[in-house]
Parts: C-alpha cells; sequence; structure tokens
C-alpha cells in the first residue's frame, strides 16, 4: 500500500512540475524589447513567440535548455533555475555584425591640384541640384500670406455684450451629455493593451510608417513607444477613433523618426 502511494505521489508531483511556467522579456543592446522571437524547450520541443513588447512565456522544467532565436541576432541560451519561476527571467540577445562590401576607389590623386580637383568637384546632376535650390529659395514667396486683423480696441461697439449666448447654452449642456455618455477612462492591462495595439494594426492606416521602410519588427517597436508615451490604449480601445489615433501616431512618429535617424 505505501509503495503504492508513494508511486501515485511521484506521478501527480511530476505532473504538477511538467506544468511550471517561467516568463520574461526580450531585449536588445539598446534595452529596446524585442518580439517576434522564437523560444524552444528543447527538452520537448515547445516552441512559443515573444509579443510586441518582448513578453514571453513558456512551460518548462527544472534543468530544461531553453533557447532563443532569432534572424539577426546571435542566438542565446538558459538552463532552467528555481529562480526562473519565481521571478521575470530577462534575456539579452546582441545583435549579429554585419558586414559591408568593400568600396573600390577607383581614383588615385595625382598630386596635380588642377588635374585632381577636376575629380572632386560636384557632378553635373549634383551642380544642377544645388543651382535650382538656391534659385528656388531666392524667388517670392507663393503661399499665402495670413490676413491682418484689427485689435478689438479700434474695433467698433460689441453689440452683443450683456445678451445671453442661447447657442452657446445649448452647445455647452450638449457637450456636457456626451461627456457622460462617453466611457469612463481607465488603464489598460497587459492583454487589453495587446489587443488595442493589433487593432491598430488591422484599422489604422499604417502606410507612412512603412514609406520609410519599416519592416514589421520595426513597426511593432515604434507601436509600442507610442503607446508608452501617449497611453493611446487607455484612452482609445474603449472610444476606437481612427482618425484621432492616426494623427497621435503621426505627431509621435514625427519625433521618433528623428531620435532614430530615420529617412525616406
Amino acid at each position: 500500500m505505501k509503495t503504492i502511494l508513494g508511486v501515485l505521489l511521484c506521478c501527480i508531483g511530476t505532473v504538477i512540475f511538467a506544468q511550471q511556467k517561467i516568463s520574461g522579456f526580450i531585449w536588445d543592446e539598446q534595452n529596446f524589447n524585442v518580439n517576434n522571437v522564437l523560444v524552444i524547450n528543447m527538452s520537448d520541443n515547445t516552441r512559443v513567440y515573444s509579443d510586441a513588447f518582448g513578453k514571453f512565456i513558456i512551460e518548462a522544467g527544472l534543468g530544461d535548455e531553453i533557447r532563443f532565436v532569432k534572424e539577426g541576432f546571435y542566438r542565446t541560451q538558459i538552463h532552467v533555475s528555481e529562480e526562473n519561476f519565481k521571478t521575470n527571467t530577462n534575456i539579452f540577445l546582441k545583435r549579429s555584425e554585419i558586414l559591408i562590401p568593400e568600396v573600390k576607389i577607383e581614383y588615385k590623386p595625382t598630386g596635380d591640384i588642377k588635374k585632381d580637383t577636376k575629380y572632386l568637384d560636384d557632378s553635373k546632376k549634383v551642380a544642377s541640384l544645388k543651382s535650382s535650390m538656391e534659385s528656388y529659395m531666392k524667388s517670392p514667396m507663393t503661399e499665402v500670406v495670413p490676413k491682418s486683423t484689427i485689435p478689438k480696441s479700434f474695433g467698433g461697439h460689441d453689440f452683443s455684450a450683456g445678451q445671453v449666448n442661447v447657442l452657446g447654452i445649448l452647445a455647452g449642456a450638449i457637450g456636457l451629455v456626451n461627456k457622460a455618455t462617453k466611457p469612463k477612462i481607465t488603464k489598460a492591462n497587459f492583454y487589453e493593451t495587446q489587443n488595442f495595439i493589433q487593432r491598430v494594426k488591422n484599422e489604422v492606416d499604417l502606410n507612412f510608417l512603412k514609406k520609410y521602410g519599416m519592416d514589421e519588427e520595426q513597426i511593432d517597436k515604434f507601436l509600442a513607444h507610442a503607446e508608452t508615451v501617449k497611453m493611446l490604449s487607455k484612452r482609445y480601445r474603449k472610444d476606437f477613433k481612427v482618425g484621432a489615433i492616426s494623427y497621435e501616431l503621426q505627431a509621435v512618429f514625427a519625433e521618433y523618426k528623428k531620435t532614430n535617424k530615420l529617412s525616406d
């Protein structure tokens, strides 16, 4: 009887142990989250991918080898310890080097200034472009200049002063009603944020990002940045306004492309 009970306890303990999970975040060398990383448990070949925020969750047992694989990065791995079950595990991936093809310089300076300067001067196309830009900068403005307005102190008498603005009162009342009927703004949890970002990718036109050559990983990284800066999921997940969200994203991207040196 004791033997059977011991076997049952061992089996139950094995099942419970096998069902344990580890979780954490994956980062690159610049402390940006890395999404779409393949996470493999080598003991049973379980596979998952990190989400848009670099978060991963995978079943594992004590001592299992977990590998982290993504194109453009060196592969890394860990062996699961008790500590991995207690706290989030931070994984840092190092980007692999990109070999730059050798640049061959065709012209070799001779030391003769008159001869060498012919090769150092701008090409005809570049010189033509500079000349066109200079002419444009010197040409008169074609934009419409804002009209001047007369200061109130020099204007005529305001006959509406002291009158009850009925339309203003009605507009204010309508605004209060609209405010009362709008959904309450609350902070989004992790899963609500994930669903909101996915909806943004499905419903908002992100071609202004793709024209800068941004791939899916870079777009996910930017959306996570915009969420951190503007808290978009908190403000729009219950009242999804495509136009307002698109405007907010483009405003954030105007600064983002400067710090990340993106050019179209």
